[in-house]
């Protein structure tokens, strides 16, 4: 057996701090179209269902590409894929700043998801380079300028967008992200590729998968158009099915699964599933609908808000979302999963229905986002740290993973399904909602997370 040897070469301060401003500049071009979307819905000609597919494509993409990305990172170096990614990602960003319809702005988002798999690569080379002390603190450093170029992107995208246009808001921060990987690069050692017998990738699962992500999405899109036309909503559903049907057979027979559903069959790992996939659901119902409702003009019911306003409006969700996850894992250290998962449950659906019935005021909706982006951290966190140390440490990774995968399915699902209702609650001639139909979404998410306090009761309480 080979001995492993310690690498020759460390990286500096200045190799981080690239790999810092790269997680800056890759938050904010993940972040601009969230305040931007009603913006860019009246300058494209969008519904509202056709919004909420493009404000999802990015976390689909990323969803998928994440696994495969470190798994690619681990054989062949993270500095490699990384840089190849972020290549990848580029080419979306610019995509996206030259869309001229929606159709080209969504491949540049689904371009853009690659850099979803930036954060993992950068810890590879931070593992790799670094002792362990400096590594957890390089790690924790990338990660939080992460969320504070998250934080810079809200904030900035509506005065871009508004000053320049909205092709500058996706320019800007690509050039920033093309900058960032150049210095990366010559920063950065080469770190050598690692074993070549590794885990192989599950192709066949990834395209199935995709497939079947991107024909739901399209399913809640044109479902308030099934009056119209009937036939290719079917169609798609059949498409769905197929797709459906395919990945569960790969997936049961592959001999490294991208989702290894056969961990299903256990009681912790299906029970975070199902949470996840409700608590996600419930959550982007207000990350779509708040935006949209600040922007409906004041001389109907809204506040007519810039997208300028609507970052500002926003960043105290953002904030609440960033505190989240370190209070989560606390509580959760503290007092067990459980606890920290129902009370984040209640205080989520409590906010919701709120917003259902008092959303006159410009700080009911920024007060009831902050609240549900704080209580979405705090369960997610729970449940994600609650199933690791569930189940055998071989199988955290996988069983982690499907708690991954089904939040991003459940904000999709959530997203698209808002869309849906304010498409099919939009009068004819008119392009503004009714009022009724944000009301009904902030209920229907509200009910459907509440409905989750019945799994609650039969959870362990979790390891303290």
């Amino acid at each position: 057996m080979t001995a492993t040897l310690a690498p020759p070469v460390r990286i500096g301060r200045a190799a981080v701090g690239a790999l810092g401003a790269l997680a800056v500049a890759t938050g904010a071009l993940e972040s601009v179209v969230t305040p931007t979307l009603p913006l860019l819905q009246r300058e494209l000609g969008m519904s509202p269902a056709e919004g909420a597919l493009l404000s999802i494509m990015l976390l689909i993409t990323g969803a998928l590409v994440t696994p495969v990305a470190g798994t690619l990172g681990d054989r062949y170096g993270g500095k490699r894929v990384l840089i190849r990614l972020m290549a990848v990602v580029s080419v979306g960003g610019l995509v996206s700043a030259v869309a001229p319809n929606l159709p080209v702005l969504l491949l540049g988002q689904v371009l853009q998801g690659a850099m979803v798999g930036a954060l993992p690569l950068s810890f590879i080379l931070v593992r790799d380079y670094l002792p362990t002390g400096e590594s957890k603190l390089a790690i924790g450093t990338v990660s939080g300028l992460f969320v504070a170029g998250g934080m810079a992107g809200t904030l900035s995208a509506g005065p871009v967008a508004e000053g320049l246009s909205r092709h500058w808001m996706f320019a800007l921060p690509t050039i920033a992200v093309i900058g960032a990987t150049v210095l990366v690069n010559g920063l950065t050692p080469q770190d050598p590729p690692g074993r070549s017998d590794g885990v192989a990738i599950d192709w066949p699962g990834l395209v199935l998968l995709s497939g079947t992500l991107v024909t739901l999405m399209l399913v809640l899109a044109t479902a308030p158009d099934i009056g119209s036309r009937p036939l290719m909503v079917g169609a798609l559903v059949v498409v769905l099915a197929a797709f459906a049907t395919g990945w569960t057979a790969v997936e049961r027979r592959a001999v490294t699964p991208m989702v290894d559903l056969r961990m299903l069959a256990r009681p912790e790992v299906w029970k975070s599933c199902v949470l996840t996939f409700v608590i996600c659901v419930g959550t982007s119902a207000a990350v779509y609908l708040v935006p949209q409702l600040f922007a409906v003009p004041a001389d109907a019911y809204g506040f007519g808000a810039d997208a300028t306003e609507i970052g500002f409006f926003l960043l105290p969700g953002a904030l609440a979302a960033s505190l989240a996850g370190p209070l989560g894992g606390i509580g959760t250290r503290r007092f067990g999963t459980r606890p920290v998962v129902t009370t984040g449950i209640v205080l989520m659906a409590a906010a919701l229905i709120a917003l259902a019935a008092v959303h006159t005021e410009i700080w009911h909706l920024v007060l009831g986002k902050a609240l549900i982006a704080l209580a979405n951290g705090l369960c997610v966190t729970a449940l994600v740290t609650g199933t690791a140390t569930s189940v055998e440490h071989g199988d955290t990774g996988i069983a982690t993973g499907l708690v991954l995968v089904t939040r991003v399915v459940g904000f999709a699902v959530g997203v698209q399904l808002s869309g849906a209702l304010l498409t099919a609650g939009t009068p004819a001639g008119s392009d503004i909602p009714a009022e009724s139909a944000f009301a009904t979404g902030f209920v229907v998410a509200g009910a459907v997370t509440a409905l989750a306090l019945l799994l609650t009761r039969t959870m362990n309480e979790g390891v303290k």
